[in-house]
């Protein structure tokens, strides 16, 4: 039934790479902004990356990432999108404490989350993930996006830039006690990525959830299990937290209203893009009359949205046909 013909795609891959460069191209008449730790718990810090795509001009600085100091070290949660970043934030962990990096939990195996890896594994620490990011990380798509990468984020990842895996792979949801603190590091894919995993300090009621939530700004959806995605917000909505960082965008202290705002959107997308695959209307004609105006206004609209919703008309294609 798939109504979307090659010609189509060749269109929508046209514009997309057209709008990513002008993206690029913005992203690099700004300045990279100064990498400041924000404190969000007694003992934890985030730091907030761009909402832009991934350029030379901002080293890929477009993810969060969060560290906590605990009693014998310091966990640090996902590495960045360069080594040079990983530096800086190491650099940036120093100055607030002498204790060194025993371990860093990675959310999901998207570059701009991992290129930084290579860094605090050279420093000894132990890198914990999801053990269905294995897949992803031997494959040929890893492979090419680290090629391509090292040409169009050049000199920031370049040849000596390598994927690096686990030292601990985990298969379900687990409490750690790292660094004598407590870490709750729950399952919550496949949602974005087959992989996820939030990462829950009681202590510090921090929930540190990656990509499945992006706050402020439009998510990427890519390839995402979208209706799995909706679940897994509703599980995060249980943890009794103060504060959720999420994968990009600014921390978020009503972590409920940041939530149900990923989730009517993703609710969006599967609606209107699953009627009009009901409905054998094509993408572009469903793309064009549906209403998007409640979510225009927010950052990344112009260069996501079109991406997501031609994704999610591909999955509902997909669910119609009983696949996932």
């Amino acid at each position: 039934m798939i109504s979307t013909a090659p010609t189509l795609r060749q269109r929508f891959a046209r514009v997309l790479t057209l709008s990513l460069a002008a993206l690029s191209l913005s992203a690099a008449a700004q300045n990279l902004s100064d990498m400041q730790p924000q404190k969000v718990g007694p003992n934890s810090w985030f730091v907030q990356g761009l909402a832009a795509l991934g350029s030379p001009a901002n080293q890929n600085f477009i993810s969060n990432a969060g560290f906590v100091v605990a009693p014998q070290g310091v966990v640090v949660i996902d590495a960045l999108g360069s080594p040079a970043l990983a530096r800086r934030l190491v650099q940036k962990i120093a100055e607030i404490t002498p204790k060194p990096i025993t371990h860093v939990i990675v959310t999901h195996y998207h570059a701009d989350h991992i290129y930084g890896l290579q860094v605090f594994k050279e420093l000894g620490a132990q890198i914990v993930a999801q053990q269905d990011a294995r897949e992803y990380l031997n494959s040929e798509t890893a492979a090419q996006r680290l090629v391509a990468s090292r040409t169009e984020l050049a000199p920031w990842v370049d040849d000596k830039t390598r994927l690096v895996p686990a030292d601990r792979w985990l298969k379900e949801s687990t409490t750690l006690e790292l660094s004598g603190m407590r870490f709750v590091l729950e399952r919550v894919g496949p949602s974005h990525t087959p992989e996820d995993m939030a990462v829950h300090v009681p202590a510090e009621r921090v929930l540190f959830a990656g990509d499945l939530m992006f706050s402020g700004r439009l998510p990427f959806v890519g390839q995402a299990d979208s209706g799995q995605w909706i679940h897994s917000l509703e599980r995060l909505l249980r943890f009794d937290v103060d504060v959720v960082v999420p994968g990009h965008g600014a921390a978020s202290t009503e972590p409920r209203k940041d939530m149900v705002i990923m989730r009517d959107y993703l609710n969006y997308l599967r609606t209107t893009m699953g009627r009009a695959v009901k409905e054998l209307v094509p993408f572009e004609e469903a793309y064009s009359s549906t209403d998007w105006r409640d979510f225009e206004p927010m950052p990344m609209f112009r260069f996501a949205n079109r991406m997501n919703a031609y994704n999610t008309y591909l999955l509902m294609e997909k669910e119609s046909l009983g696949g996932r």
